[in-house]
């Protein structure tokens, strides 16, 4: 299955470590917690994927322009900003921390890449010696019912950035 727009996102569960004023000190880890796509349920949900956090594309070219234009999609009605990636959750909420992203964006965990095989965004990089990672892409997200889809089909950031994101809000 490739995931198209009008259809309902599946129903999967993402693991992730909930921001806490206690992980600022960096010496606390957090408890992963768990959430379901369920509870999206009439909201506009921007989710995007990274092959991988502190990765050099999706450190320093994906992520920080959803920082910076936070504030944007807000003013577009979205409800949730999350990121996924196959790293567990602790990398996750330390990719987090470093970004500063608290409780603005969540970091979501996708190690088994379940959900992006599910729905057909895989990259392939065992060939590097990483193994099967999330595919770079982008959904938005109403309702459950997909509205956007900006998979990259090449290296670099186009049409699962956030300006791409914006443009189609």
């Amino acid at each position: 299955m490739t995931l198209s727009v009008g259809d309902k996102i599946p129903e999967t569960t993402f693991v992730y470590v909930p921001y806490t004023p206690e992980l600022e000190d960096g010496l606390a880890c957090g408890h992963p917690t768990h959430l379901s796509t369920n509870d999206w349920k009439g909201k506009k949900v921007v989710l995007f994927a990274v092959p991988g956090a502190f990765t050099p594309t999706c450190h320093q070219n994906h992520l920080p322009p959803y920082i910076q234009k936070y504030d944007e999609f807000k003013a577009k009605g979205v409800d949730v900003i999350a990121v996924i990636a196959a790293n567990d959750p602790f990398v996750m909420s330390g990719w987090a921390r470093v970004e500063g992203l608290k409780d603005k964006i969540l970091a979501l965990t996708d190690p088994d890449v379940k959900f992006s095989k599910e729905i057909g965004f895989t990259f392939d990089l065992t060939a590097k010696g990483l193994g099967l990672r999330t595919g770079r892409y982008a959904l938005i997200l109403d309702d459950l019912v997909v509205k956007y889809v900006g998979a990259e089909e090449g290296p670099g950031v186009t049409v699962s950035g956030a300006d791409a994101v914006l443009a189609a809000l």
